[in-house]
């Protein structure tokens, strides 16, 4: 017997056993529906519930990871502006010890300057001396009238002599004194001239310091709002340290563009010094000697900057005293200058061996060798940029700090985007679930129509219609 004849019991035509099996199955889910549709809501829910709670814990996880990112932003913009600032107050220290250190000698020149001047303005302002006394007794004795007396005119005409010589004295004295008080006059523009450059050179002193206290008081603003913790402060760092990172990245691709010529120049050349047919792995050693040789180059120049207080990355070396920081910073600019020496020497022994090259490839080829070409200006091209390029090289510190930096702020930022967006998937699949419950509640009450359809017709002949008593008219 097969296994389909096991459910075909009414002999005769299948369809009738089929017919009899369909209906006994739609009876059994019409009895049934009222658990399977708890079963199915519940079902819904547990799906719905359960991705609520795993999206309200992503929310949680992202808010928590959005405070620490606020806070870290803050306090890597605090860092940075203490540092401004303090370098600003540097300023300002020396610019005053430089400047205004000599304010009492410079207060003593200037009164020296003005009481000579105005001892000079003084001695300029004399009046001219007055007549002698004898002028009157001369002008009594002039009205007395001659009458023809030659005595009298004997006298009155030496008198007139006297009087003439007297007059051409006195005006010599006068132009002398007026000459000496013009002479006291040029001499107080050399005075005017030396104070009033002093004054200007205090003037452009004061104005520079009322500048810096500008710039101070801008910093000290922002250092406010960000100790505040301000969203206005965090939305401008928060840009600040996107174009931060985008452009330290490009100026890193620039210094890795370097590199790459750095490693191609020198490592033709290391394989004379470590041997080509030598391997480490599945690399040549002469590659990874060139690899060598440019991380420390790249290592020297993080020290360098390091020991100069250019950059932060390591805060050991920045707070070593001045004199081993010096001995430091020596000590690497000397590794530097020989590693430079030897890519130039290098880079020399690389334009040699590929002449050479090129001679035994063409001998091979035409079997005699090809003519010399004495060029000198590939091969110092070549030196000086195995010299140039290591020191190049130590400026990768500068872009390598802000990258750094400003990576915390923007992966900080793509993770909370990231989770926000996981959330919102979250979400719509609790209301996808939940929707699925009724789905399915509407799929169960699908295979049981007839029955619901009889069910319907048998409630709805069972109800008896209200019939309406309209309210009597009171005739009394």
């Amino acid at each position: 017997m097969q296994f389909a004849e096991l459910f075909i019991f009414i002999p005769g035509p299948p369809i009738l056993s089929i017919f009899v099996w369909v209906g006994l199955i739609v009876g059994l889910l019409y009895f049934a529906r009222e658990p399977a549709h708890r079963a199915l809501h519940s079902f819904g829910w547990t799906i719905y519930n359960a991705f609520r709670m795993s999206a309200r814990s992503v929310l949680l996880a992202e808010k928590r990871l959005a405070a620490r990112n606020k806070e870290v932003l803050l306090e890597a913009s605090r860092d940075s502006l203490e540092r401004i600032i303090d370098r600003e107050f540097h300023r300002v220290d020396a610019v005053v010890k430089r400047d205004l250190s000599g304010y009492p000698t410079l207060q003593r020149s200037l009164t020296d300057q003005i009481a000579q001047i105005d001892e000079d303005y003084r001695q300029s302002s004399e009046p001219s001396p007055p007549p002698p006394t004898w002028v009157n007794a001369v002008e009594a004795v002039a009205k007395i009238p001659a009458n023809g007396d030659p005595t009298v005119v004997q006298v009155l005409d030496k008198i007139k002599v006297i009087i003439n010589d007297q007059y051409k004295n006195t005006m010599a004295d006068y132009r002398k004194s007026v000459s000496d008080r013009h002479a006291y006059l040029k001499r107080m523009i050399q005075y005017w001239r030396k104070m009033t450059d002093t004054l200007e050179e205090v003037g452009k002193t004061i104005t520079g310091l009322h500048e810096r206290s500008t710039i101070i008081d801008r910093h000290m603003a922002e250092y406010e709002e960000i100790r505040a913790g301000s969203d206005k402060s965090e939305r401008m760092y928060r840009s600040s340290a996107m174009t931060q990172f985008v452009i330290a990245g490009f100026v890193l691709l620039i210094a890795v563009g370097g590199a790459i010529i750095n490693f191609n120049l020198i490592a033709l050349p290391m394989s004379e010094m470590v041997g080509g047919g030598s391997y480490i792995g599945s690399f040549k050693t002469a590659n990874v000697a060139a690899l060598v040789i440019i991380l420390v180059e790249v290592a020297m120049g993080l020290y360098l900057m390091e020991s100069l207080r250019i950059t932060r990355l390591f805060p050991v070396i920045g707070s070593m005293d001045d004199r081993m920081r010096i001995k430091m910073v020596w000590i690497t600019f000397t590794i530097l200058l020989i590693l430079a020496s030897v890519e130039s020497a290098l880079a020399f022994m690389r334009d040699a061996i590929a002449a050479d090259l090129h001679a035994l490839r063409q001998s091979l080829v035409d079997g005699q060798g090809p003519e010399a070409v004495n060029s000198w200006i590939p091969t110092v091209g070549q030196m000086a940029l195995g010299f140039i390029l290591p020191f190049a090289l130590t400026f990768v510190a500068i872009p390598l700090e802000s990258f750094i930096q400003s990576s915390r702020t923007v992966l900080g930022t793509v993770v909370c985007a990231c989770l926000r967006a996981l959330a919102f998937f979250l979400h719509l699949l609790a209301n996808l679930g939940r929707n699925f419950g009724n789905l399915m509640v509407h799929l169960y009450d699908l295979m049981i129509v007839p029955p619901l359809w009889i069910e319907k017709l048998f409630s709805a002949r069972g109800e008896t219609p209200e019939i309406e008593m309209e309210p009597q008219e009171d005739t009394t």
